[in-house]
C-alpha cells in the first residue's frame, strides 16, 4: 500500500509585501489582497535556482521521514519553470541529495503537477519503495510586470514543496485518485520560451472552479464518503477566492481548506505540497479521518487525491 510519509517545504527568505508590487503593477495594495486574498510573497534569490530549492524541500523531508538518500527509488519532480531545456532540475537536486542511480523523471507541469507526481508515485511505489515527490518553481521571473496586466503579477511568489511516498509505512495511506487533462484550453495558461507567462485568469478560474468540485465529488462518491466526512481539503493555493467557491460548491466550510496564500501567494507547483508540510505540522493526520488533496493548472491538467490518516 501507499502511504504519505514526511513532508518538507522551503521558501526564499525576501518577502515581497502588496505595496511593492503594487508599485511595479500600478495598483493599489488592498486591491490585491481582495482580489486574492494574498498580502505577501517570497522571490527568490537572483543566484538560486529551481533546483536549490527543490534540493532545500528535499532534502527536509527525507530528514523528517528518517530516511536516507540512498535508500530513495524514485524521484519526480514537477516544475513549471526550469531554468534550462534538459537536462531537467530532477538529476540536479538527486545528485546533490546523494541519490545515485535511482531514475530521475522531470514532470513540466506547473500547479498541479505536485498532484500529478503523488498519483503516480502511489501506482510506482510498489516496485521502488521509496518515492520522493517534489514540486518547486521560481514564477518571479516569468510573471509579467506590465501595468497593463497587474492580475497576473500581483499573484506569485516562489518556493518549493516535496513528499516522501514509502511502501512500508507512513502518516497517511493513498486510497484512491483521480487526474484529468484537457488540452482544449492551453491556450489559456501557456510560458512560451524566452516570454512572460500569459495567463487568461477569466477561463481559468471558470474552469476551475467547476472541475475541481466535480472531481473531489467523484473521488469521494466511488469512496462512499461525503464532503462532510473530509478532515481538511489541501489544494493548490492559487487564489483564496477559487478556494471559497470550491468550499461553497462542496457544501463545507472554508475553514476546512486550509490556506497560506496570505504569506506565499501562488507558488505553482510547489504551493500543494508546501500547504501539506505547514498543515501536517500544524494540524496533522488523525487516524481513520480522509483528507483530501486537489489541484489545477496549466494544460488543462487537475485532479484529486484521497488519504486517510494512520495516527501516526
Amino acid at each position: 500500500m501507499p502511504f504519505l510519509r514526511a513532508f518538507g517545504a522551503y521558501l526564499p527568505s525576501r518577502a515581497v509585501s502588496n505595496t511593492e508590487i503594487a508599485a511595479l503593477t500600478g495598483v493599489e495594495p488592498e486591491w490585491i489582497r481582495m482580489a486574492s486574498g494574498i498580502e505577501e510573497r517570497r522571490f527568490a534569490a537572483e543566484e538560486e535556482t529551481v533546483a536549490d530549492l527543490g534540493r532545500h524541500a528535499a532534502a527536509e523531508c527525507l530528514e523528517r521521514a528518517a530516511v536516507p538518500p540512498a535508500s530513495v527509488g524514485m524521484v519526480l519532480m514537477a516544475s513549471g519553470t526550469a531554468a534550462r531545456r534538459f537536462p531537467g532540475p530532477a538529476v540536479s537536486v538527486a545528485q546533490r541529495l546523494g541519490i545515485s542511480g535511482a531514475p530521475a523523471i522531470d514532470l513540466p507541469i506547473p500547479s498541479a503537477g505536485s498532484l500529478f507526481g503523488l498519483a503516480l508515485a502511489a501506482h510506482v511505489v510498489p516496485v521502488y519503495r521509496n518515492v520522493l515527490v517534489i514540486g518547486a518553481d521560481i514564477m518571479s521571473r516569468v510573471a509579467p510586470r506590465e501595468r497593463n496586466n497587474p492580475g497576473t503579477a500581483v499573484l506569485f511568489g516562489d518556493g518549493a514543496g516535496a513528499c516522501l511516498v514509502s511502501a512500508s509505512a507512513g502518516v497517511a495511506e493513498i486510497r484512491d485518485s483521480l487526474i484529468y487533462s484537457d488540452g482544449a484550453f492551453s491556450e489559456d495558461l501557456r510560458l512560451e520560451f524566452e516570454c512572460p507567462l500569459e495567463m487568461n485568469g477569466r477561463a481559468v478560474i471558470l474552469q476551475a472552479s467547476r472541475k475541481l468540485p466535480r472531481t473531489i465529488s467523484d473521488l469521494l462518491g466511488r469512496n462512499q464518503l461525503a464532503a462532510a466526512n473530509v478532515d481538511a481539503f489541501l489544494l493548490h493555493q492559487a487564489n483564496q477566492n477559487l478556494l471559497d467557491q470550491v468550499a461553497r460548491a462542496l457544501g463545507v466550510p472554508s475553514l476546512r481548506f486550509f490556506s497560506n496564500l496570505r504569506m506565499y501567494g501562488n507558488t505553482s507547483a510547489a504551493s500543494l505540497l508546501i500547504a501539506a508540510a505547514e498543515w501536517s505540522q500544524s494540524q496533522g493526520f488523525r487516524q481513520g479521518v480522509p483528507v483530501v488533496f486537489a489541484a489545477f493548472g496549466a494544460g488543462f491538467n487537475w485532479g484529486a487525491l484521497l488519504v486517510v490518516g494512520c495516527g501516526q
